[in-house]
């Protein structure tokens, strides 16, 4: 690959997967402990692209977390995971803040002296994404362009700064939203480029919609499971 002057992180803003606090929407069909284990396997699996995206480009990856780990679904594996990765702690007082905080911490894996670096963030919702999702968001980060990837709902997927302390501007952009996305490239200054939409893993159909795209994932088999408790 050619070489550039920003280096693109990896970052994946996650939550630990604990019944009752992760997928609670989709925790109202399957129930709370189901719905962690579907948590669970999508952030193994989103950790899976990222772990593919960095072997083929040496790109750093970071993982900025909340939550306890020790009370999570599958706690072991998810530990086991992050251990292979650097681990930041979600810090501010809103989503917004802490996607904003997430973007800069990232950096505190390369050195002071080292080149200009950019991040690629997706969060845990999209386990189908796919390491060529990342390393063309990357690309385009390291060449200076700025990157959204939409949601079906009108939110987003991944967002590419080449400059992260612009994540400063989620901030102000309500989070959640039909219109999240929208607001999203007005506040990055409307410059951005759009990859393929995806579907956030919200509700129960959502879960059905993207296993239904990844067979043979640690996702599928979680709704699969799910599936049969709930029929």
């Amino acid at each position: 690959m050619n070489s550039g002057t920003i280096v693109p992180v990896l970052l994946v803003v996650a939550k630990a997967p604990v019944p009752g606090l992760a997928k609670t929407r989709l925790g109202r069909v399957a129930g709370p402990q189901r719905a962690a284990d579907v948590a669970a396997a999508a952030l193994l699996d989103t950790l899976d692209a990222v772990s593919s995206a960095h072997d083929v480009t040496g790109w750093p990856v970071v993982v900025a977390l909340t939550g306890d780990l020790e009370q999570a679904a599958r706690s072991r594996a998810v530990q086991d995971a992050l251990a292979r990765v650097t681990v930041v702690p979600q810090r501010g007082d809103d989503f917004g803040a802490r996607l904003a905080h997430a973007h800069v911490d990232a950096g505190g894996v390369l050195s002071a002296s080292g080149p200009a670096w950019g991040t690629v963030q997706i969060g845990m919702d999209t386990p189908q994404v796919t390491s060529d999702d990342l390393v063309t968001a990357g690309e385009l980060v390291r060449d200076g362009t700025q990157v959204l990837g939409p949601a079906e709902d009108g939110g987003w997927w991944l967002l590419g700064l080449p400059d992260p302390t612009h994540a400063d501007a989620l901030r102000a952009v309500p989070m959640s939203r039909g219109d999240t996305g929208t607001r999203t490239v007005e506040a990055l200054g409307g410059d951005v480029h759009l990859l393929r939409p995806l579907l956030d893993v919200d509700e129960w159909p959502d879960a059905q919609r993207v296993a239904a795209d990844v067979p043979g994932s640690r996702f599928a088999a979680a709704v699969a499971r799910c599936a049969e408790a709930v029929a």
